[in-house]
């Protein structure tokens, strides 16, 4: 299994990557862990990744706590099937990835710059794994 992490765009501010890149480190302690910034004119994940689970972050998608994220990298890992996620830059997902993503995730019913989506969605994805693996971390 590994977890694959799609940033569409550059951030406006590079501490918001080296905090992800952080938490993307951490994660890569329990399993193969990789974060891109993709233009989606050159990139389309399910051409690159056509068995894995491709969740794209919208606000519109389904909101999901902290233990169903666990839940998802847990079954993931149980099926051996790798996670892509995608994250949308300052225009969003392009309309046409929505309709063939396995689904779409909101982070928060409130709005955030995807800078700091980059960020939380790393975060807990580490926490998944840290929790997965008894780790103190998410006390």
């Amino acid at each position: 299994m590994k977890i694959f992490l799609y940033y569409i765009g550059k951030p406006r501010d590079a501490h918001a990557n080296s905090m992800a890149a952080d938490y993307i480190d951490r994660a890569g302690r329990y399993a193969a862990c990789e974060m891109r910034e993709i233009r989606p004119d050159r990139a389309d994940p399910w051409a690159k990744h056509p068995a894995a689970r491709r969740i794209l972050l919208d606000p519109a998608g389904k909101a999901m706590d902290t233990p169903a994220l666990v839940g998802l990298v847990s079954q993931a890992e149980m099926e051996g099937r790798d996670l892509v996620f995608v994250v949308g830059g300052a225009d969003g997902l392009p309309p046409d990835w929505r309709k063939r993503a396995d689904s779409l995730l909101s982070l928060s019913r409130m709005t955030f710059p995807h800078e700091l989506a980059r960020v939380m969605l790393a975060e807990q994805i580490y926490r998944a794994f840290a929790t997965l693996r008894g780790h103190p971390y998410p006390r």
